[in-house]
């Protein structure tokens, strides 16, 4: 049996299945665990959302802020940009039921050891504050009051974790920090400007992975979202999102259950055919498999 990590999809359904068939991935037998968008700006979405919700219990998904887009576009609480590509989903006849099950995934996971979000955590939380403020956000999406919710999820504000937080401002710093984030100072203040890679931070702010004193630095913590860092394998740090929809690779990793909270064993990478994002260079380690 088999656990494998996936890094972000965003609608690439071809890439998707020839990764599956080079993992000789079991439904029966293996374990995915997707790490957030899992649709848009790729060219089918929809096929996406029908594999995943077809695996049933096989394939674990988290949110990632293209996901939260979509279900708020679907809503009517948000317009659709111009880069979407997610009308042919809305248009499916199953559409209703295939975003029913999107609301149902979850935003963060603990897995194997690993504490698995689709973009980043702050520095004040710790691996158990970080599932129970999921939880949180994860109730919302899931619970009546769904449109509501989603009307009032976007904005940069407050830009700072406190424990006193309540309410929306509360919940929009969790889902900015878990689906959002890439950069925040030493106290945890984020930044959303910048999308570069690492070594392009911001005066004053950090990798949020690289803040010292980080309360989750003793958990081996997996990531996608940002493809100008591309694949990375630190300590107790591992990111997945090697620009598939940008024309770089489709990234998974295989996790080791005789040392579930060490480093992956293996990456298989199969290549992507969409067009390259301007000035990305998705690079490849030694040691990848890649098809």
């Amino acid at each position: 049996m088999a656990h494998y990590l996936i890094g972000d999809l965003q609608g690439c359904d071809e890439p998707l299945a020839r990764l599956l068939a080079e993992l000789d991935f079991s439904p029966s037998r293996d374990t995915l665990y997707l790490l957030g968008d899992l649709v848009n700006r790729g060219p089918d979405s929809l096929a996406v959302l029908r594999r995943l919700q077809a695996l049933g219990s096989s394939a674990h998904c988290l949110l990632g802020n293209h996901d939260l887009h979509l279900l708020a576009v679907a809503h009517g609480v948000r317009p659709a940009h111009k880069s979407d590509t997610v009308a042919p989903l809305l248009a499916a006849p199953d559409a209703a039921a295939l975003l029913d099950w999107l609301r149902h995934r979850h935003m963060a996971l603990h897995v194997q050891g690993w504490l698995l979000v689709h973009a980043g955590v702050l520095p004040q939380w710790s691996t158990e504050q970080v599932l129970a403020l999921a939880q949180e956000v994860e109730a919302l999406l899931r619970g009546p009051g769904l449109k509501e919710w989603l009307g009032v999820m976007y904005g940069n504000e407050p830009s700072r974790w406190s424990d006193s937080l309540q309410g929306p401002d509360r919940w929009r710093v969790v889902v900015n920090a878990l689906t959002r984030l890439r950069f925040c100072s030493a106290s945890g203040d984020m930044e959303f400007q910048t999308k570069d890679a690492a070594g392009e931070a911001p005066t004053g702010y950090l990798p949020w992975y690289a803040v010292p004193g980080r309360r989750t630095a003793d958990t081996p913590v997996a990531f996608g979202h940002w493809s100008t860092l591309g694949l990375m394998q630190g300590h107790h740090v591992l990111s997945l999102d090697t620009g598939c929809v940008w024309g770089g690779c489709l990234s998974a990793a295989r996790l080791d259950a005789a040392h579930p909270a060490t480093a992956a064993t293996e990456i298989i990478q199969v290549r992507c055919p969409q067009a390259q994002m301007p000035g990305q260079k998705p690079g490849q380690k030694a040691g990848q498999k890649t098809r």
